[in-house]
């Protein structure tokens, strides 16, 4: 059984914006799936229908067969910005991945399980800051915070992680350490993770499958191997860029 399972969705806003298009894939157990395509695309509203945050106009999502009908709390998200509250350490930061284990009273309070606690300290070291637990979050760079964030999603407990655009307002050598902790995460923990990246070189060196959406409706789906640079072009420029200078418009995409 897939852990992840999309059938014919569709969404539209109001009456007439389509976002997505009869989108169909499963995702196993484990997977790192990442989601390529131009802005307005349709990859957020993908994202948004796997949270269940966005019922979908038409079709069906399911995780472990179960139909996804609302908010999961077993599916913790990446978002790309961390939104993490400055004032408050690392660790602090990681623990309110606990809050709906823990609920408001007790979070504001510190009144966390051990489990939760001992949970903190594992993701952050996961993503390489334990030793940083105790610093504030607002001194912290944006790669680290975007970790914490990581860290965060960790404690969740989650059985399907999602991340979109998490590395967009990073430099380029930050965004390589973000993903390469965020699929070591993935890897200790067998962990279903799908992520939406508009970096196609950064998406190459992380990905094991890649699922192409242009116009809501999906273009791609296949490994590194079959992502060549023609298809880069056509997804993210259309047939006319492809038939141009090989490679032309998938140097643009990767900047």
């Amino acid at each position: 059984m897939a852990a992840v399972s999309i059938r014919n969705v569709t969404k539209i806003y109001g009456s007439d914006t389509l976002a997505l298009d009869d989108v169909s894939f499963e995702v196993e157990e484990g997977e790192f799936v990442v989601i390529l395509g131009p802005s307005g695309a349709g990859k957020s509203t993908l994202l948004r229908v796997l949270n269940g945050l966005t019922p979908p106009t038409e079709g069906v999502v399911e995780m472990g067969g179960e139909p996804v009908t609302g908010k999961r709390d077993d599916v913790a998200m990446v978002f790309q910005l961390h939104y993490l509250v400055e004032s408050m350490s690392a660790y602090r930061n990681a623990l309110t991945g606990a809050l709906g284990r823990t609920g408001w009273i007790r979070s504001l309070l510190t009144w966390y399980e051990d489990e939760d606690k001992r949970s903190a300290l594992d993701a952050l070291e996961t993503v390489g800051l334990l030793d940083e637990a105790e610093q504030r979050a607002g001194s912290m760079s944006g790669g680290q915070k975007q970790r914490v964030g990581i860290a965060r999603a960790l404690v969740q407990n989650p059985t399907l992680l999602l991340a979109d655009e998490p590395v967009s307002s990073l430099d380029p050598k930050a965004a390589r350490d973000v993903m390469g902790y965020m699929k070591q995460a993935a890897e200790e923990r067998n962990l279903t993770t799908i992520a939406s990246l508009h970096q196609v070189n950064i998406a190459r060196e992380f990905g094991d499958r890649f699922i192409g959406i242009r116009d809501g409706s999906v273009m791609f789906d296949g490994g590194p191997d079959e992502l060549t640079m023609e298809m880069v072009d056509e997804l993210y420029y259309g047939e006319q860029v492809g038939k141009g200078a090989p490679g032309e418009g998938a140097e643009e995409a990767q900047a």
